[in-house]
């Protein structure tokens, strides 16, 4: 969805008196780590908004390898989970704008994010809201599987 569908959701659940939970990141690779963040994330509120980066964002965050999966098949698998309410994709190298657009009521990173890094704790504590960090499930990391991808026998 575009971003102003996205804060058009928003707007919507909000006026309904429900809670709006967000989180983002590259989602490459979707792995049972990803569906269990997710699953954890929508349980704290009524919907789950995504923002998910697009590619020339993840290459400027991750280098030029990355992503492996195209934003618009990370989109569609994300879409797909029954945990998620709404996908969006930004540009920018962090989700500030974006987050500042929805004005979600939750913000979700996880436990590998300090506290005083999380971008868009300034936007949502401003109206009220929380900063909610999950802890990340051990043993599955994009990263971790790329390697093994790499080094794996012939």
């Amino acid at each position: 969805m575009t971003v102003d569908q996205a804060v058009r959701l928003t707007e919507q659940f909000q006026r309904a008196g429900k809670k709006v939970v967000f989180t983002n990141g590259v989602f490459d690779l979707l792995h049972p780590g990803h569906v269990r963040y997710l699953q954890h994330a929508r349980t704290l509120g009524d919907a789950l908004i995504v923002g998910v980066n697009s590619d020339r964002s993840v290459r400027a965050n991750k280098g030029p390898g990355r992503p492996i999966t195209p934003e618009t098949e990370r989109v569609e698998i994300l879409e797909a989970l029954q945990s998620v309410d709404g996908v969006v994709v930004f540009d920018e190298p962090t989700p500030h704008q974006l987050i500042s657009a929805l004005q979600p009521d939750i913000l979700v990173k996880g436990d590998d994010w300090p506290e005083n890094a999380i971008v868009g704790r300034d936007v949502v504590e401003a109206r009220g809201g929380l900063v909610i960090r999950i802890a990340i499930e051990p043993g599955y990391s994009t990263t971790a599987i790329i390697e093994r991808i790499r080094h794996f026998p012939n």
